[in-house]
């Protein structure tokens, strides 16, 4: 007997336990992505006008990727009936990126893993978090992906709106966090310096004074044929000519060199970033925030800017979602790696920043080193006004009711959709079924383990004699094997 026959029987069109991410999951994506919550989603998500920080500690496949996309589409929704007052989401997800050209920066020893990450600080994460920000915010200003959804476009109407200012900002932003491979950083800034028509004749005054003081001298020299007696002296006065424009390269040149070292998760090319910043006029770059030091304060002025360039633009805040910590390459899966990266971003300040919100999901094997910590850290964190979730776990009624609507969806007639109850014998009660999907802790062990439980009973009967419902016994020796796996994989992974 195939499962596709057992499925076909009660009018399910397509298997709701097959898949077991929820960035791959079609059913979820299709049809649940909306409707079935976390029972903590209200302390999780809260509210869109008003975005908080949340830190979240969830065991693998409790649903912590389900919760991002779902905090996305929901922000996304909320920016479509309120597009005056929107929120800027970056997902802060992909960790290798940042981590290689960190590694990248090393030397020696400092390379390996756990030496490297210990060496992460607040700056890093927010350099990155800039670099997401900055690059989707100019990438939508450029309209390279012609983006017409109202919760995330940029019109021109609103383009129109930024001051000069503002302008200036944004392409002060785009100097230093801007990170796309389409094109050359140049040509890119200055696509963008078109499209906000901003106007920077003041950067060629030192190199038009240069080229008119060049031409005055040598004309004189010429005239009074100063070449044979006063050679040196002609050389002197071009020198002199020449001496601003020569200090405004050479400083360009410091200044690019301190950003690209000191910016270390992403390569910035001193030498690209210098011909951009000359694009600017002199006095519009006087006083402007660099990050070019080791320190938090230049980058919490950028984050200012960024955001009054936002709310310009319609958007009145910037929500972080940060997931998949544990997934990186150089991370592996270690706790205490973990620890190292994202114990940086336990700050008050940084947490409650203005006009921010961060859902951070962390895995659940992060979650007892809270408890060594002193008390210093709980003063810096503050982990008290947080909305901490020390455990996203589900009950069994919680995990029931998602696997009735799951099954809702992938009904074929959805008036009369199929209910659990139907797929078991009489001798199966709710209670049952409830006690056990509480046993499973978490979405993911429970899509197995009934995925696994359809197959183990079609197992059991042929296509000329089949049985279209799974008995007790069949769901007590399903999970006891299954239990008994889990453990076993629990303590391999355990040793890793």
């Amino acid at each position: 007997m195939k499962i596709t026959q057992l499925m076909e029987h009660h009018g399910i069109k397509t298997n709701p336990f097959s898949q077991e991410d929820a960035s791959t999951d079609h059913v979820f994506a299709d049809h649940c992505v909306n409707g079935v919550h976390h029972p903590g989603w209200d302390k999780i998500y809260g509210h869109p006008d008003h975005p908080s920080t949340s830190v979240v500690f969830g065991e693998k496949g409790s649903g912590k990727t389900a919760l991002r996309m779902q905090m996305r589409n929901e922000l996304r929704a909320h920016n479509r009936t309120t597009p005056l007052e929107r929120s800027f989401i970056i997902e802060y997800d992909d960790f290798n990126p940042f981590l290689d050209n960190f590694r990248e920066r090393m030397l020696g020893r400092n390379r390996q893993p756990e030496k490297m990450l210990k060496k992460w600080r607040l700056w890093d994460h927010m350099d990155a978090i800039l670099v997401i920000g900055v690059t989707k915010m100019v990438d939508r200003v450029l309209n390279y992906k012609s983006e017409t959804d109202p919760a995330v476009a940029i019109s021109e109407e609103q383009l129109t709106n930024l001051t000069r200012n503002e302008k200036r900002d944004l392409l002060l932003l785009a100097a230093f966090y801007d990170r796309s491979f389409e094109e050359s950083p140049l040509r890119r800034w200055l696509a963008l310096r078109r499209k906000l028509k901003y106007n920077n004749i003041g950067s060629w005054k030192l190199l038009a004074a240069g080229i008119l003081g060049t031409a005055v001298v040598l004309g004189v020299a010429f005239w009074q044929q100063l070449f044979t007696n006063y050679f040196w002296w002609v050389v002197i006065a071009l020198l002199l000519v020449w001496s601003p424009q020569l200090w405004k390269l050479m400083r360009l040149a410091w200044n690019s060199w301190d950003v690209a070292r000191q910016i270390r998760v992403i390569d910035r090319l001193p030498n690209s970033l210098r011909k951009i910043l000359g694009h600017f006029p002199s006095q519009e770059l006087i006083g402007q925030p660099i990050p070019s030091r080791n320190r938090s304060d230049d980058r919490y002025e950028l984050l200012a800017k960024f955001q009054s360039v936002l709310k310009t633009l319609g958007f009145n805040h910037i929500v972080v979602l940060m997931d998949r910590v544990d997934e990186p390459h150089l991370i592996n899966g270690s706790a205490e790696r973990m620890k190292d990266l994202v114990w940086p971003m336990f700050d008050n300040k940084f947490l409650k920043h203005p006009g921010f919100g961060f859902k951070m999901l962390l895995p659940a094997d992060m979650a007892p080193y809270l408890q060594k910590q002193g008390r210093d850290f709980y003063e810096r964190s503050r982990l008290d006004k947080q909305n901490l979730i020390l455990s996203l776990a589900w009950s069994g009624q919680a995990l029931y009711d998602m696997t009735n609507d799951r099954l809702k969806a992938c009904s074929e007639d959805p008036s009369n959709p199929v209910v659990i109850p139907k797929l078991f014998d009489e001798s199966v009660s709710k209670d049952m079924l409830i006690d056990t999907f509480g046993k499973l802790r978490v979405p993911r062990h429970l899509f197995k383990f009934l995925h696994r439980l359809m197959l183990d009973h079609c197992s059991k009967y042929t296509d000329d004699d089949p049985n279209w419902q799974i008995g007790r016994e069949t769901i007590q020796t399903t999970l006891a094997l299954y239990s008994r796996d889990l453990e076993a994989f629990d303590r391999g992974a355990g040793t890793l």
